[in-house]
């Protein structure tokens, strides 16, 4: 186990995932100029009104965007290995905690899933018109490949993050990325309807 310095957020961040934060409060302008200074990592936890969860992401800092007078700072943050929260530190102004690596099951995906995922993914950059890059079908990670490049709700980002088996994370993206499509299908769909007639069917 190590000690990680912590960043409770109301987001998720997967792995591979970049991510753009405004840091203002103090004690994490003093992580991420730590951070920045000793080339080192933080932990981007997941936190609401139930709680912080105990598997989180490594981050590093791989842009400073900004630097103001007062030491706020706009960066762009890029998740890394999972981990384990193991337990709560004190000492520093900004959160810690012992942390264990948090790693995959020996249980790829299936390579039918793969393919059912990425064709759905091909569709949903056809119908919005996306030019984000696919990432490669035998990647280790495209589950989260494919979930970082996809706006989806952080609960179901924060199961995808503390899944442990390939094969399931893929086939769950599929079943996001099928609600995602339908979604905006039926958005197209209303907007045509308005602009044909100036009313919205939606039966």
């Amino acid at each position: 186990m190590m000690e990680l310095g912590l960043f409770p957020l109301g987001i998720v961040l997967l792995p591979t995932e970049q991510v753009p934060l405004h840091i203002f409060e103090e004690r994490y302008k003093e992580l991420i100029a730590e951070c920045l200074a000793d080339e080192q990592e933080f932990g981007l936890l997941f936190a609401d009104a139930e709680g912080v969860r105990e598997i989180g992401t490594r981050a590093g800092v791989i842009e400073v965007l900004a630097r103001l007078e007062d030491g706020r700072m706009n960066v762009v943050i890029e998740g890394r290995e999972r981990f384990r929260l193991v337990e709560l530190t004190r000492g520093r102004s900004f959160q810690t905690g012992q942390v264990e690596p948090f790693a995959d099951d020996d249980d790829p995906a299936a390579a039918d899933s793969v393919g059912r995922a990425l064709e759905l993914f091909n569709r949903l950059r056809e119908l919005t018109g996306s030019d984000v890059e696919v990432p490669a079908a035998d990647s280790s990670q495209l589950s989260f490949e494919l979930a970082a490049r996809v706006e989806l709700p952080a609960e179901a980002k924060q199961e995808l993050l503390q899944e442990a088996s390939e094969r399931i994370r893929v086939d769950r993206v599929g079943e996001l990325l099928v609600d995602a499509t339908v979604t905006v299908e039926r958005q197209r769909r209303a907007a045509e309807r308005a602009a044909s007639n100036g009313k919205v069917d939606f039966s």
